[in-house]
């Protein structure tokens, strides 16, 4: 068992640069990632466009962030199913397909909560 260090905040400042670079790696090597990114930019001016509540922007900022927290894991786990098994297995293929579905989920309940939110903006 280890023992918990204490706190230091440059070991808050570590954490944050290496979640900063895995954000940027994510950028960098995931074609969807800029999908998500020009989805996320269309969102917010939209929003700012249309001037929507506090609520909605609640829900846009959940939505949003499932999204990219979904691609964020599949990336990861992606990355890590390459190392553990760098030929092709057919179960390391089934969970890439389930780990990429579950972005396609998040992206299909984000569009839906964008309808809910703009819909009525553009119905008006």
């Amino acid at each position: 068992m280890t023992t918990l260090r204490p706190f230091e905040c440059s070991g808050r400042v570590r954490s944050f640069q290496h979640a900063g670079r895995g954000i940027a790696l994510m950028l960098a090597s995931q074609h969807n990632a800029w999908i998500h990114f020009a989805a996320t930019v269309f969102v917010i001016v939209a929003g700012v466009f249309l001037k929507v509540s506090v609520t909605s922007w609640c829900l846009l900022t959940l939505a949003a962030t499932s999204v990219w927290v979904a691609e964020a894991l599949n990336t990861a786990f992606e990355n890590l199913c390459d190392v553990a098994s760098p030929d092709f297995h057919p179960l390391v293929k089934k969970s890439k397909d389930v780990a990429a579905g579950s972005v396609l989920l998040s992206a299909i309940g984000a569009v839906v909560v964008g309808l809910f939110v703009f819909a009525p903006y553009f119905l008006r």
